[in-house]
């Protein structure tokens, strides 16, 4: 079982089926926040949907190909992070979050996306980790922006959000010029 004490307050541990229930509560509460940027909104309307998720990313944890994880703050699950994708040929892995809105603004995801790039970097020993954003997601890439990745461009209509595409700007940290304290 993964657990990640990040500091006395945060802790990441591996998503698992107990879990589903807050995670279903979290996203249906913040249904229409979260919809602005996620692409996965509508495809999950009952707890079925969050289980069924949790049932996949369990799957890729036990083939070692990624790594979901909820956010914990005081002991409460607040929202997740995740190495949606570990490329162990190439050395690689990306990073990808979200965060219930009234937990927004006290630095959590900054924090996290921190605590999981340096895991990648010293404990699986990968080269890059990769972070992206929706262009117009201001929030989510102050995050990399914060830690010193280097924006790599965009990429033009990268996702589909529902009825629009929305480009992402890229973000690419390199172990070579990862120097956490």
């Amino acid at each position: 079982m993964f657990i990640h004490k990040i500091d006395e307050e945060v802790s990441l541990k591996l998503i698992e089926l107990k879990d589903a229930e807050r995670i279903f509560e979290l996203t249906n509460q913040d249904r229409e926040h979260l919809r602005e940027w996620l692409p996965w909104l509508d495809m999950t309307t009952k707890i079925e949907d969050t289980k069924g998720f949790i049932q996949m990313c369990l799957k890729g944890y036990a083939e070692n190909k990624s790594l979901n994880a909820v956010i914990l703050f005081k002991g409460e699950i607040v929202g997740a992070a995740s190495f949606n994708t570990i490329d162990w040929s190439n050395k690689n892995a990306h990073i990808g979050y979200w965060l219930a809105a009234e937990y927004q603004g006290n630095g959590i995801m900054t924090i996290t996306a921190r605590a999981l790039t340096d895991y990648a970097i010293k404990e699986l020993k990968l080269n890059r980790v990769e972070i992206r954003a929706a262009v117009e997601n201001k929030k989510s890439r102050g995050i990399p922006e914060r830690l010193g990745f280097v924006n790599e461009g965009c990429i033009r209509q990268a996702e589909w959000l529902y009825d629009h595409y929305v480009d992402h700007m890229v973000y690419g940290m390199l172990a070579e010029d990862w120097n956490e304290e």
